[in-house]
């Protein structure tokens, strides 16, 4: 076994992120939680989501924060991901902690 994926898990999501396979995603971050310290999830471009998708990376955010673990997008979120999180007033709200999360915004100088 390659000595890196003994730290991390890069989980590549579909191209539908719906309440339809939310409880299939939840399945997948929890196995990866459990076996891992570090998860790395990437969401295709074009991919279609809606404010479960969210919820459920919100969610996975805390469980991560709470064990000591690293949950992280491979990418900036963009396109209908974007969209669910300006149209449910999630950016308006961000922390500085939660744009980089989600927009992998730094803080600068």
């Amino acid at each position: 076994m390659d000595s890196q994926k003994q730290y991390y898990e890069s989980i590549n999501l579909p191209d539908v992120l719906s309440i339809r396979n939310v409880s299939e995603l939840y399945s997948k971050f929890n196995d990866a939680f459990h076996s891992r310290d570090t998860i790395i999830v990437s969401i295709p471009e074009g991919a279609e989501a809606d404010l479960s998708f969210v919820q459920l990376i919100e969610s996975s955010r805390h469980q991560a924060k709470s064990k000591g673990k690293t949950f992280k997008l491979s990418s900036p979120a963009n396109g209908s991901v974007l969209k669910v999180l300006e149209r449910a007033g999630f950016i308006e709200s961000f922390d500085q902690e939660d744009a980089n999360f989600w927009l992998h915004k730094e803080v600068t100088l």
